[in-house]
């Protein structure tokens, strides 16, 4: 879980270090170097690349995309440790679209957590002067389609592979962003270039070793070190992009933190 979340973390800063390109164009890298990987895995295993329910297929994918490309905005306007910070409220989300269209049910003590996240929220947005409205906009609805990513990866549930799941999302978000990269292109230069196909590359590997983490019998004691990211980014975005976070904005991540930390124990738990 602590790989995973430097490997999430070291691909939060090149999203901030390549904010200058756009949207389209950072979904188009950060979807291509994974798909070399998710390729690979499905024909070297044999495994059917078209999957069984298309239709969730797809649907999964357009609502990743939608919310990657919308959090690849907001870092333009956003401290990237509050970007990341605040799109961690899509398990909220989630919990909320279960209930509405699933019919899950949620004990009392869990919205509760929830309170304390969405506090959180309220703290940062009104004593951070340098979170933007517009970031936190789009912030807000990425972590929403996140929400739905989860709903529907659980409506798909095991009848089709895990990679395949990823795989029809990087083949979606190498078309769209594709398509967006069109009418707002701009050549890399240098280094760029490896930064740009490294994205995917760090993608890759933060969401393998997070799935092996999850895989191990240790699930309840390694699941909070999953928001070691939000930590990692806050402290490298201060001393690489000089960001600045004011004493209640940091307790209001972690309230945020917390919140959602004690609902996946209390989750666990029951």
């Amino acid at each position: 879980m602590l790989l995973s979340a430097v490997s999430f973390t070291v691909m939060n800063l090149f999203v901030k270090y390549l904010a200058h390109y756009g949207s389209g164009q950072l979904v188009l890298f950060r979807a291509f170097g994974s798909l070399f990987f998710t390729m690979s895995y499905l024909l070297w295993h044999k495994i059917p690349i078209l999957g069984n329910q298309k239709v969730l297929l797809i649907s999964r994918g357009l609502a990743g995309v939608t919310s990657m490309g919308l959090f690849f905005m907001s870092v333009n306007y956003l401290p990237i440790g509050s970007a990341v910070s605040l799109r961690y409220l899509s398990p909220i989300f989630a919990t909320i679209l279960a209930v509405v269209f699933l019919k899950e049910h949620v004990k009392h003590v869990q919205w509760l957590f929830f309170l304390m996240a969405f506090s959180g929220v309220l703290m940062i947005k009104g004593f951070d002067p340098n979170i933007d409205s517009f970031g936190f906009l789009l912030i807000m609805i990425s972590a929403f389609f996140s929400g739905i990513v989860y709903v529907l990866i659980s409506k798909i549930g095991q009848r089709d592979h895990p990679v395949v799941i990823v795989n029809y999302f990087m083949w979606i978000s190498v078309v769209v962003g594709g398509v967006l990269s069109i009418f707002d292109w701009t050549t890399p230069k240098g280094i760029e270039w490896v930064l740009l196909l490294s994205l995917g590359v760090f993608g890759y590997f933060g969401q393998l070793f997070m799935t092996k983490a999850f895989q191990s019998q240790a699930t309840n004691k390694v699941v909070s070190l999953k928001y070691v990211e939000v930590l990692f980014t806050m402290v490298a975005g201060v001393f690489w992009f000089g960001d600045q976070y004011p004493v209640l904005s940091l307790v209001g991540t972690l309230l945020v933190v917390t919140g959602l930390i004690l609902n996946i124990w209390y989750r666990k738990k029951s």
